[in-house]
C-alpha cells in the first residue's frame, strides 16, 4: 500500500469520482478489494450499506479505524478472496473496485462471481490506471501505480468483463491517470 499523503495527493476528492461513476443514496455497496478504505469511507457517507471485502486483515482494520474515526457505522469489513464475493455477501446494488483489476488473475471468473452478487440491474464500476508507463504517472514526485505491463486500456478492461452476466454502459475519464468503466448485470 502507498505511503502516508500518497492517498490523499492521488485522490484529493474521492466522493466526486464515486459521484462520476453513479453511486447514489441508499444504495447497498460492496467495496471489492478496499484496501485501507480510502473510498470505502466516502462510499459509506453515502450507501445505505456498505461491505467492504479485502484479502488483507490488516488493511481492513486499518479500514475499520478510518470509518470509526470518522463516526461512520455502517460498513462491515470482511475479510475473503474477491472471487467469493457473493459467498461473503451481497446481492448489492453496486460493486466498486479501484486500483486492483489489473492484478486479478482470472478477470473473467471475477466478472461472472460479481454478476452474480448483484442484484438485477446492478452495478460493477472498475477504476483503473490508463495504459501509459509508469514513468508518466507521477505522485509527490515518484512515478506510481502499476507496472506498465500490468496496466490495462478501458478497451482491455471491457472485453475481460462485458458478457459474463454484465453489459458494458460507458467509461469515464477519471483524471489525472486513471478511468472507471461501469458495467450493469444483465440477463444476456
Amino acid at each position: 500500500m502507498p505511503t502516508a499523503g500518497w492517498w490523499e495527493a492521488l485522490w484529493p476528492n474521492p466522493a466526486g469520482v464515486l459521484a462520476a461513476v453513479g453511486l447514489r443514496a441508499g444504495m447497498d455497496v460492496i467495496d471489492l478489494c478496499s484496501g485501507d478504505g480510502w473510498f470505502t469511507l466516502q462510499i459509506a457517507k453515502v450507501a445505505r450499506h456498505v461491505s467492504a471485502i479485502d484479502i488483507d486483515p490488516n488493511l481492513l482494520e486499518v479500514a475499520r479505524h478510518r470509518l470509526v474515526e470518522n463516526g461512520v457505522t455502517n460498513c462491515d469489513f470482511i475479510a475473503g478472496d474477491a472471487y467469493d464475493i457473493a459467498k461473503l455477501v451481497g446481492p448489492a446494488d453496486f460493486v466498486f473496485m479501484a486500483n486492483a483489476f489489473h492484478g486479478v488473475p482470472d478477470r473473467s471468473r471475477l466478472a461472472q462471481a460479481v454478476g452474480s452478487a448483484l442484484k438485477a440491474d446492478g452495478y460493477f464500476v472498475i477504476i483503473n490506471w490508463h495504459k501509459r508507463p509508469r514513468e508518466e504517472t507521477p505522485i509527490l514526485g515518484e512515478p506510481r501505480g502499476p507496472k506498465t505491463e500490468l496496466r490495462m486500456s478501458p478497451e482491455e478492461a471491457i472485453k475481460s468483463v462485458e458478457g459474463r452476466g454484465l453489459k458494458f454502459i460507458k467509461v469515464v475519464e477519471i483524471p489525472p491517470y486513471h478511468y472507471g468503466v461501469v458495467f450493469q448485470r444483465s440477463e444476456a
